[in-house]
């Protein structure tokens, strides 16, 4: 949950960034919303979300 979390905050701040900037405009923002809800309702949900905790998973257990 905790990762969920932390990703959501770093994608809310690069979006501010990216608008904020001029790189990205708002109804390309909305755009990309609306395709993570409709994600996230479909079929394709629980592969996405094995996927990024599996990514994670593999990151986290890498030793610097």
């Amino acid at each position: 949950m905790a990762l969920s979390i932390s990703v959501v905050v770093l994608l809310v701040v690069l979006t501010v960034v990216f608008l904020r900037s001029g790189r990205l405009k708002f109804t390309h923002a909305l755009v990309c919303m609306l395709l993570g809800f409709y994600l996230a309702g479909s079929s394709l949900a629980p592969d996405i979300q094995n996927g990024l905790s599996g990514a994670a998973d593999v990151v986290s257990s890498v030793r610097p």
